[in-house]
């Protein structure tokens, strides 16, 4: 079954930290065996290029990401739009991942 990352970026800081962990714990533990990486948070970031460093992740910054297993990207999209990052007005990038041998 395919691997999906839910990428966070953006979305201002809750008001009420407590309440949002709540409605985060909750939509996490909704994902139920689907959850195979919970979670994130991302603090600081750097972009390395074949050019150099820069700090920050781009003009919308990563704030985070969840790893899923699930059966289809339409089931990942699902789950994103289910998420309560989206009600910090953030976005969420998924991308389904590929097995390859190493």
């Amino acid at each position: 079954m395919p691997k999906f990352a839910l990428i966070y970026r953006g979305g201002s800081r809750p008001e009420d930290g407590a309440a949002h962990m709540e409605k985060w714990r909750a939509w996490s533990t909704g994902l139920g065996d689907a959850n195979v990486y919970p979670g994130m948070p991302f603090t600081r970031s750097m972009t390395v290029s074949a050019t150099g460093e820069t700090e920050g992740s781009g003009d919308v910054p990563m704030t985070g990401v969840t790893v899923i297993e699930v059966d289809s990207m339409e089931t990942a999209m699902t789950h994103a739009k289910a998420c309560p990052h989206l009600d910090l007005g953030g976005e969420i990038v998924v991308a389904e991942g590929m097995d390859m041998p190493m």
